[in-house]
């Protein structure tokens, strides 16, 4: 369903306070805008699904406004344990991927911020082509709306994780936080949520001033800059000291525990040397490290290491007192890491100058 979006306000790119302004704008009293937002996190597609406020204000806010709506474009559900992925297609035709996953404390969703991403970290499906465009706040929260629509259940955790770089659409993502927060919306508390960032110390700086008790997890993937260097073009911006600083700055404001990932690359970052530098690294954080044994990505040489090796790396930090785990694979049978289907249904080629945009 394409939608003419053309000089039309998009009602859940709106936080509660605008739209608020915008009702009483168009003559209206506060109070519709409770009604308004109630409807548009539970998934109505159109204003005449809206049935507690008259034809006529249906009328006028089609005329001005439009409802953002997600079409599933492909579902696969794991045989193994039950995580969900999804390709959602967006008004313009372009996708993005959602994961949903099963834990036993409930329903944790997995959430793209961009299509495509400019980051270019090199063991990563979803940055090949590049970035087409950021997600507005209202399309993301969409995943998480579509996707509880489509299960039937509500889903009690966030973690930006998916395609893109959260910190690279800093503005709708913050607005995003706020809305799917709100207890008049989804009500999903920020201690539930957590976002990913490969590094943008910026970002880093500014989300500590937001003063949002979320989680935050830095993808590091390296213990030094002459491997972040090779596989992650962001550190050639920010280096490894510029980034520990950040780090520290932000548990500083928000006393608040960092988490790290540590994608584990068969012979380019998973030597026990390296397990040294990268519990020097974090040790003064007593953070935690989330080792992730690499996706394969059929465009990249990279590949994981075997199970003996990885559980060698994790002996090695926890033996120096770093709280160390392996991350479960979960979804293996559906491909469930970010940017595989996104890439196949878009016909999208490797690129490797799109390292030049970081």
């Amino acid at each position: 369903m394409m939608i003419n979006l053309e000089n039309k306000i998009d009602l859940k790119g709106l936080e509660y306070s605008e739209l608020e302004d915008f009702l009483i704008s168009m003559g209206e009293k506060r109070f519709r805008a409770q009604q308004i937002f109630k409807w548009l996190n539970s998934g109505v597609t159109s204003f005449d699904e809206m049935t507690d406020i008259s034809k006529q204000l249906r009328e006028r806010l089609a005329e001005l406004s439009y409802i953002s709506v997600l079409e599933i474009e492909e579902k696969y559900v794991s045989k193994f344990d039950g995580t969900t992925k999804y390709l959602f297609k967006l008004p313009d035709a372009n996708c993005i991927e959602s994961v949903v996953m099963r834990y036993h404390h409930g329903l944790t969703i997995c959430i793209s911020s961009q299509v495509g991403c400019r980051m270019g970290c090199r063991f990563c499906a979803s940055t090949i082509g590049g970035l087409y465009r950021s997600l507005t706040a209202g399309e993301i929260l969409d995943q998480v709306i579509f996707a509880e629509k489509d299960m039937g259940e509500r889903i009690s955790n966030i973690v930006l994780m998916g395609i893109g770089e959260p910190l690279d659409n800093y503005d709708n993502v913050i607005k995003f936080l706020h809305n799917v927060n709100h207890e008049k919306g989804k009500n999903i508390g920020y201690r539930h949520i957590t976002l990913s960032t490969c590094g943008v110390v910026p970002g880093i700086y500014a989300l500590a001033e937001e003063d949002l008790p979320i989680t935050l997890t830095v993808s590091l993937h390296a213990p030094n800059d002459t491997i972040r260097n090779e596989i992650m073009p962001v550190s050639r911006r920010y280096n490894m000291d510029e980034l520990m600083r950040a780090c520290a700055a932000y548990h500083d404001r928000t006393k608040r525990r960092l988490s790290f990932e540590y994608s584990l690359i068969h012979g380019v970052n998973d030597s026990l040397k390296n397990a040294d530098e990268l519990a020097e690294l974090v040790r003064p954080f007593r953070a935690h490290v989330n080792l992730i044994p690499v996706n394969s990505v059929e465009e990249r040489n990279f590949r994981k290491g075997s199970k003996k090796d990885i559980n060698i790396f994790w002996e090695r930090l926890t033996k120096q007192g770093i709280n160390a785990t392996i991350r479960r694979e979960l979804g293996s049978d559906i491909a469930a890491s970010c940017g595989q289907l996104r890439k196949r249904a878009a016909g999208i080629a490797d690129d490797e100058n799109n390292q030049k945009n970081i």
